[in-house]
């Protein structure tokens, strides 16, 4: 089957599982309840996702027609009231006049944000390439630790206020959830073990080009962090996780320590987390910065083009692992700019230095 003919959408949270459940085991109720109660309504979440994708396997968008001057987004936001049903109550729409809520206010814009990435850097409009409306739902749940794409729509819950908070507050989570989207009409990566890794790994290298965008930095600027403004005071921790120097994004008694590797030798091997789809992805996103930081200027210009060429080239398989990427990577840095250029020298370094050997699957 093409990657591209059939396109199953996947339920993917920011805060991975292993952290809610670390959470949730904690002896200050306070804590532990609302990580619990996060922990139960992602569940029951996938589950319906699961049987909905049965259900009903969504068609595959036509590529996009329109002229660049009537690509424009077409956003709506909606309010779940801390309720637990989707989507809400729908609070703003295109055009509209900012509202008093903030949530809603950054939700808006970005959608906005992601939308504007990916057609001036990529000439792609919106998810699907054919400007499909983009949802979000704000105000998730009573003290919801999390944010989701549930392959029609970006959630938000409001976090514990001990924690997490408001999880509309980083546009790269805005940008990592949607990213889940274009991952989904593009190369369909399955999510487990490595292609999962690599699913989340290409929603967290989007997620932090739409934020460097946004703010015009170059990649030695970047922070290179996702989820920065989630975390609150009283958590030891910058993020939920580093592409520069993945593993350092927090060391607290609460959360843990960040388990992600920078290399293949520390490759994490588990059974949870479907194959550690949230920790493994640290390779993939070390590669990425390595490039990044490698070629200089905008990360979003030639690193990310080699990346958003590699996910809509169809090349990669549902089931596709870090080597077989890394060799698409090769190719497509090779068809843009050369296979003497110092493009395509980069992404090798970029690989070598994590300890994948790019083969083809």
């Amino acid at each position: 089957m093409n990657a591209h003919s059939s396109h199953i959408p996947v339920f993917c949270t920011i805060v991975p599982p292993h952290v809610l459940d670390r959470i949730s085991r904690n002896a200050d109720a306070a804590l532990a309840d609302p990580a619990r109660r996060t922990l139960e309504r992602d569940a029951s979440q996938r589950t319906r996702r699961r049987i909905t994708t049965v259900r009903m396997p969504l068609a595959a968008a036509p590529p996009s027609v329109a002229d660049d001057a009537d690509k424009k987004p077409e956003r709506t936001i909606y309010d779940a009231k801390t309720k637990e049903e989707l989507p809400g109550k729908k609070v703003r729409t295109e055009g509209s006049k900012p509202s008093k809520d903030a949530s809603v206010n950054r939700a808006y814009t970005g959608l906005g944000a992601t939308f504007e990435l990916y057609l001036s850097a990529y000439d792609r409009y919106s998810i699907d390439n054919a400007g499909l409306p983009l949802n979000a739902t704000v105000h998730y749940g009573e003290q919801y630790g999390n944010a989701f794409w549930d392959g029609e729509r970006m959630v938000f819950g409001d976090g514990d206020g001990e924690l997490f908070r408001d999880f509309t507050l980083p546009v790269d989570v805005i940008g990592h959830e949607l990213t889940h989207g274009v991952t989904q009409y593009t190369a369909n990566l399955e999510y487990f073990s490595q292609s999962g890794a690599l699913n989340e790994s290409v929603s967290d290298v989007f997620g932090s080009l739409i934020k460097q965008y946004g703010l015009g930095q170059t990649a030695d600027q970047a922070d290179w962090l996702i989820g920065a403004e989630l975390l609150t005071d009283r958590v030891e921790g910058v993020a939920l996780r580093s592409m520069k120097a993945p593993g350092t994004a927090y060391d607290d008694d609460v959360l843990g320590k960040d388990p992600q590797p920078a290399t293949m030798d520390d490759y994490v091997h588990t059974g949870s987390d479907n194959g550690g789809v949230h920790i493994n992805s640290g390779i993939p996103n070390h590669a990425f910065y390595v490039l990044a930081t490698e070629l200089g200027g905008h990360a979003w210009e030639r690193a990310g083009q080699i990346w958003y060429d590699t996910l809509t080239s169809g090349d990669l398989k549902p089931d596709c692992d870090f080597s077989a990427f890394a060799a698409v990577t090769l190719a497509k840095a090779a068809e843009r700019y050369g296979d003497t250029s110092a493009e395509h020298g980069a992404v090798v370094k970029s690989w070598s230095q994590v300890g994948v050997t790019p083969t083809e699957n």
